[in-house]
C-alpha cells in the first residue's frame, strides 16, 4: 500500500517511473527479508521495462520511506518485476474475439 501511494503521488523522481504504473501482485519471503513487487502499466512500448528499471534503481529510497512509515522489525529488500499478464490476457481476448467476427 505504501509503495502504491509513492507511485501515485509521484514521489519517485526517476523520469522512467510514471504514475500509470500499478502493483499487481506482491510475493514476500517467508522470513520477510525480500519482497517481489510485480508491476503493470497501460502505456505502450518499453514503458514497463523502463519503469521497472527506474524502480529497481530507486529501491533503496523506497525501502527507507516504507521503513519510516511502517513499524516492523525488518524492512524487506524490494525487487520490482514486470508483470505482462494483464496485457497478454487482453491481447488473447482480442484474438479470440477476432475469431468470432
Amino acid at each position: 500500500m505504501e509503495v502504491s501511494a509513492l507511485l501515485m503521488r509521484g514521489d519517485v523522481k526517476d523520469p522512467r517511473v510514471d504514475t500509470f504504473m500499478s502493483i499487481t501482485r506482491v510475493e514476500v519471503a517467508r522470513d520477510g527479508s525480500h519482497a517481489k513487487l510485480f508491476l503493470s502499466t497501460f502505456k505502450e512500448g518499453d514503458a514497463l521495462e523502463q519503469g521497472v528499471a527506474g524502480l529497481n534503481n530507486a529501491a533503496g529510497f523506497i525501502q527507507s520511506v516504507v521503513a519510516k512509515r511502517i513499524r516492523i522489525r525488518l524492512t524487506p529488500k524490494l525487487v520490482f518485476v514486470p508483470d505482462t499478464g494483464i496485457k497478454e490476457g487482453f491481447e488473447l481476448g482480442e484474438k479470440i474475439k477476432g475469431l468470432f467476427t
